[in-house]
């Protein structure tokens, strides 16, 4: 009987199998039972927040509940392949995450270049689900490290009361790197 996870929001990786798959962090959060893997777009729940770095839309603490209902989804693809990858529509609510530095050894200190476990912790961190997000970091040498550089952002991110705040937090560490113009939904 396959063990059941024993925290919070479900989590999903979509595996594209773009990436060295000795370096691949969703194929090990799957093999730690911290993630289901979806292997076709049509399987990606509906109702689900899925991590989309092109997304016009911004990850706030208020899709807290979108996460309780419908889980996050992160699509695991290659960096270098992430205009071709997102240039389709995927299912679920798209989001993008508020900038924060990668702490994996392949894109260390690059401004939102995470990995899918980073972006998968990340969005539980900042919808106050953190003892789920640290969790998922623990499987990961440079899990605390993650931490470590983005503890302020993160922190504050987290207890942002409105996309204004947000977008005001990021611009406020991270410059106009990754700001948006964006709404949100309705």
């Amino acid at each position: 009987m396959e063990a059941e996870r024993s925290f919070g929001p479900k989590l999903y990786v979509y595996l594209m199998g773009q990436d060295d798959p000795s370096k691949c962090t969703s194929a090990k959060l799957v093999r730690f039972n911290l993630a289901k893997p979806i292997r076709s777009i049509r399987m990606i729940p509906r109702r689900a927040i899925l991590l989309n770095p092109s997304s016009n839309l911004v990850l706030t603490p208020s899709d807290r509940r979108n996460i309780e209902d419908g889980g996050v989804v992160a699509v695991d693809c290659s960096w270098k392949r992430v205009g071709e990858t997102f240039n389709r529509r995927f299912p679920g609510l798209n989001r993008r995450l508020p900038s924060l530095l990668a702490a994996n050894p392949v894109s260390y200190a690059k401004i939102g270049i995470l990995s899918s476990a980073e972006a998968l912790a990340a969005s539980l961190i900042i919808t106050n689900h953190s003892q789920e997000g640290e969790r998922i970091l623990k499987i990961y040498k440079w899990g605390q490290t993650f931490l470590t550089l983005n503890m302020e952002p993160l922190k504050e991110y987290s207890k942002a009361k409105s996309l204004e705040d947000v977008l005001k937090i990021e611009e406020a560490y991270f410059g106009s790197t990754n700001i948006l113009k964006v709404k949100e939904d309705s």
